[in-house]
């Protein structure tokens, strides 16, 4: 019979549902994927990203962080700021320019898009005329100058984007004026403005030629006449020039007003290698010293690749800066990506392992018009900021914008609520690990955080491919690095080799220097970190691997040489039939190692099968942890270091849990025989049906509403789950372990027990003899089979969890003891809750019978993926908050459930279902809010509480207005605000801004 709620009960919940629960994706941590463009202000100190997306990100002081995403599906290919203002404008490469503002509401800034214009060439004319290929940012803020591939230079007033069609530069203009020969221009490839008149601007053509254009006698002053350009810098003073080439060389051209200048001698970098007088190549630092500034000894040539970009700054305390991108030795090192730093003796090349998109210089003071301080260089995987004031130009460590994926990430673990003294231990072991870092503070630093502190310390470990665990600060809007964890030392592999060759030899030519850290070679793809435990009260760390290597650690602060005894635990137990046919296994390290302070490894498992770890949970009272492959699952005292269980699960029909996740060779012929059964059985009940069809009629339609009423039978959300065959691969593989203490045997006396769940849907449980704490060191731990449960319709176990006579969650170890929750209620009855695939059943305890179940949903093939039980606290008061199952399916969908009833409260789309990586990669915390890769490089964070939210909030103030004089005065302009990508120039900020977007909106 149908129960019925009164409104007044209906209408409770529905309220305190919506104190409880509301969904936001708040904030991406991590680095953009596929970066396209960089932008720069000086004046709010604020950088962007544009994305080959459409997204476009700006980052300020750690905290201030904005986002947006443009309609269309289109790259961003330039980004730039107006000069002094808010706004910024975006070129994506469907040509569109489109403007942003950051726009003050209530007290917290937002990024909004507020206009777009696409430039429109005469009736007739072929898009070259109009395809943008250099951008230009006048210091006014009035005006935008956009250089095409057809050659022309159009002007535009912004905010409203009108074109100034009489003051365009035309191509037969320039033609009309050009040097005979050097008619034939091409696209524009740069555009820069006179620092010292802002009435000039330099235009610089494909084939070399560039021309100083006055804008109010709307004429060519002065041709330069170079070779195949690729960028151009006006240098601070006004009156000279930088050009870079095609082939390597730069050049330098004195603005004299000359009418022609012809190309004067070229200078390049890396074209000429010291040679003897023998032809010999030398590396020897003294020889190379002698033979390079010698102008008498001639040097051998060697063609180079391009500059694409090249800046000189002046500096107050010696020399100045000159850095340029590219110009490398093509046939030697053209596969290369470097940017050269050139300051009177001192020589390096910034070697990176992604290619360069763009960089820029930060000055000292607050126009930034000083001495420059620090060089930011995006490149495709990461963000890297030099110290350019510190001797050896040291990196500096980034609080934001980490490449996530230095090496590929492989799980991920979080952990809420970390006490105050591992904190600061990892801190302290972290520190020690960045050294070789600048001390200088985070030269960027707009905007405004106004986020509150955050309530508590969170921590996120991510496992990657190279056998390392990295440990975040996941306590707020920026994902800061802590700590990082190498487990390759504990075995012997080729890693500390390669190491040691990533660092330039002395004396070499060109003097490279390896800069960053996105590293994506792993020297050996069984060191891949697949699980992670971490007890946040101890101190313990049990992390899994690839290879069957499951490493228990616990946090020194003291270096410790000592070598690593293995375990070696045969999961098969001796039967016979099975060959593994996949990878072998890792070897440890006979000699001692020396441990850095931090997480140190004294206990190491080896699992034979050598297959990869399915599950892990440790328990740190009990010093017991246990693991789980596709064969079966053990038990480990790291106390005594011995084995304490061992059971196999693998099904003697399932050979394809031989093969390794690394095997090459593929098991298909089970997969081709299924099929084929398939097709045969549907051919045959086809063949039947077709023979009496329509005597059988009156049946199957009768049949037919048989089925769909006792559909309707069930619950609206229900459906019925099909029933799998034991046949089915990998059905021993176990997916979910747990401890607890409760009740298995009697109702009297609860135990120490440890629970198993399968692919096939079994689960084990066994009870636990631990020895009294005064003879826990001597006396063994022994395990004995307690209960075993076949779930009816054999789906995969992806959860275990016991409640207490209260219905709540059995707490954490060491968590009472700790005082932060209370004690289990032992009193009343337990309640096992075993969450597969399909459904949710809770069975009571001791006698293991069913006592209530919720099958997952109406909606066919939804599966579950990950679960996790999470306290919901109530937005409106401290005092209330709930426990809840957060659920995340194979569709992508988020559904809360309540405990101990197992009623549905809210569910929510969260993840694309065509996106598997991102539902296999999510996370779940203990406060409602969750992690999943969006990307190879970020996390997306979301949050299902509506009192925890981890968001960014921050206010970015518009520059004080300059007063400056009429244009038509020679004055000194600001550090530019504009920054084009790639080999383009940047635009710089100037004096006189009549116009402000905000005030004519």
């Amino acid at each position: 019979m149908k129960r019925f709620r009164r409104h007044g009960q209906e209408s409770h919940r529905d309220k305190l549902k919506q104190e409880l629960y509301q969904f936001n994706k708040t904030v991406e941590h991590g680095f953009p994927h596929q970066p396209s463009a960089l932008g720069y202000s000086p004046s709010l100190q604020l950088l962007a990203i544009g994305t080959r997306s459409g997204a476009i990100k700006l980052y300020g002081a750690p905290g201030v962080e904005f986002m947006g995403l443009h309609e269309e599906n289109a790259a961003v290919t330039r980004v730039f700021f107006l000069p002094n203002q808010v706004e910024l404008v975006t070129l994506l490469d469907d040509n569109n320019l489109h403007m942003w503002t950051l726009q003050a509401h209530q007290g917290l800034s937002e990024l909004l898009e507020i206009g777009r214009f696409t430039l429109t060439g005469p009736p007739g004319a072929p898009p070259s005329v109009t395809r943008i290929t250099a951008v230009l940012a006048h210091s006014s803020g009035e005006l935008l100058l956009l250089g095409t591939e057809g050659g022309h230079v159009f002007v535009v007033e912004v905010p409203g984007f009108r074109e100034l069609e009489d003051k365009n530069i035309s191509l037969e203009a320039v033609q009309s004026r050009a040097p005979e020969g050097r008619r034939n221009l091409e696209s524009v490839e740069d555009l820069q403005e006179n620092p010292l008149n802002p009435r000039q601007v330099l235009v610089g053509y494909g084939r070399g030629l560039m021309v100083l254009w006055d804008l109010d006698v709307k004429c060519a002053v002065q041709h330069f006449m170079g070779s195949q350009l690729e960028s151009v810098w006006w240098m601070p003073d006004g009156e000279h020039i930088l050009s870079s080439h095609s082939d390597g060389s730069y050049c330098r051209w004195m603005v004299n007003g000359e009418d022609t200048q012809n190309e004067p001698e070229k200078e390049v970098p890396y074209g000429e290698g010291p040679v003897n007088f023998d032809g010999i190549k030398h590396h020897d630092t003294e020889l190379f010293t002698l033979v390079y500034m010698s102008p008498s000894i001639r040097l051998g040539n060697f063609p180079c690749k391009a500059i694409t970009k090249i800046i000189q700054l002046p500096t107050t305390r010696g020399p100045p800066f000159l850095i340029f991108s590219g110009g490398m030795p093509r046939a030697s090192y053209g596969d290369r990506h470097c940017i050269s730093v050139i300051s009177g003796k001192t020589h390096v090349a910034l070697d990176f392992t992604s290619r360069i998109i763009d960089f820029f210089v930060i000055g000292e003071g607050e126009r930034q018009k000083g001495n420059p301080s620090a060089l930011v260089v995006l490149v495709e995987e990461e963000l890297v900021v030099v110290d350019l004031q510190t001797e050896g130009w040291p990196i500096i460590q980034t609080p934001y914008l980490v490449p996530l994926h230095s090496s590929a990430i492989t799980c991920s673990h979080h952990v809420s609520g970390i006490p105050l003294k591992l904190w600061e231990r990892l801190q302290t072991a972290g520190k020690l690990q960045k050294t070789h870092y600048s001390s200088k503070p985070w030269p960027l630093i707009g905007g405004k955080n106004l986020s509150p502190d955050p309530p508590q310390r969170d921590l996120l470990l991510t496992g990657h491919e190279d056998g390392t665990v990295r440990f975040w600060d996941a306590s707020g809007v920026c994902l800061y690095p802590m700590y990082k964890l190498s487990t390759a030392s504990v075995f012997q592999t080729d890693a500390d080799l390669n190491d040691n060759m990533n660092q330039g030899l002395e004396g070499e030519w060109p003097p490279f220097r390896k800069v960053g850290c996105f590293d994506p070679y792993s020297d050996d793809p069984r060191l891949g970190i697949q699980k992670i435990h971490l007890c946040k009260y101890s101190g313990y760390l049990a992390v899994a691997g690839t290879a069957g290597q499951i490493l228990v650690l616990e946090l020194n602060d003291e270096s410790l040489e000592q070598s690593v005894e293995g375990t070696l635990v045969d999961l098969l137990q001796g039967q016979e039939g099975f060959r593994w046919k996949g990878h072998a296994r890792l070897e440890e390290r006979e000699e001692s190692v020396n441990f850095p302070p931090g997480f140190q490894p004294f206990a190491l498992i080896q699992c034979q099968p050598p297959a990869v770890v399915t599950a892990l949970t440790l328990h740190s009272e009990w010093k017991l942890v246990a693991f789980g492959t596709s064969h079966g699952f053990g038990l480990f005292d790291y106390q005594q270091k011995n084995t304490v269980l061992v059971r196999c699960t693998l099904n003697p029909s399932d050979q394809l849990a031989m093969e390794g996740p690394l095997s090459r060779v593929k098991s298909i012929k089970k997969s081709l025989r299924q099929s084929f059964r398939r097709i045969r059985r549907s051919r045959v009940s086809m063949r039947k049906q077709h023979t009496n069809n329509a005597a059988k009629l009156q049946e199957i339609n009768a049949r037919m509403e048989a089925e769909a009423l006792q559909e309707m039978e069930l619950a609206p959300v229900q459906r019925k789950i099909e029933a799998r065959s034991s046949d089915d691969s990998f059905t021993g593989l176990v997916r979910a372990l747990y401890f607890a203490d409760s009740f298995l045997s009697d109702s009297t006396h609860n135990t120490p027990s440890l629970w198993a769940g399968t692919n096939g849907g079994s689960i084990f449980a066994y009870t636990l003899r631990l020895p009294p704490t005064e003879r826990r060191a001597e006396e063994p731990v022994t395990a004995h089979p307690a209960k075993e449960i076949q779930l009816m319709h054999r789906a995969p176990v992806v959860g275990l969890l016991i409640l207490d006579g209260r219905g709540a969650p059995l707490p954490e170890p060491l968590e009472v003891a700790h005082d932060l929750a209370r004690s289990p209620d032992m009193q009343g009855s337990h309640h096992l809750l075993v969450v597969s695939e399909e459904q949710f059943k809770v069975f009571t305890l001791p006698k293991v019978s069913s006592k209530m179940k919720l099958k997952l949903t109406a909606v066919e093939g939804s599966r579950v993926r990950r679960v996790s039980v999470a306290w919901f606290a109530s937005s409106r008061t401290e005092e209330y908050g709930e426990n809840g199952l957060v659920v995340l399916t194979n569709l992508g969908d988020l559904h809360v459930l309540s405990l101990p009833h197992i009623k549905m409260q809210v569910h929510y789309p969260c993840i694309r279902r065509e996106d598997i990586s991102g539902i296999a990669s999510c996370v779940f915390t203990k406060h409602g809010q969750g992690f999943y890769l969006i990307s190879p490089s970020e996390f997306e964070r979301f949050s299902l509480s509506a009192r925890w939210v981890v968001a960014p909030k921050c206010l970015v103030e518009a520059p004080h207005q300059a007063s400056t004089s009429s244009g038509k005065h020679h004055k000194s302009r600001a550090q530019p605000d504009g920054v084009a990508v790639g080999h383009r120039g940047e635009s710089e900020d100037g004096g006189k801004i009549k116009k402000n977007l905000s005030s004519l909106k």
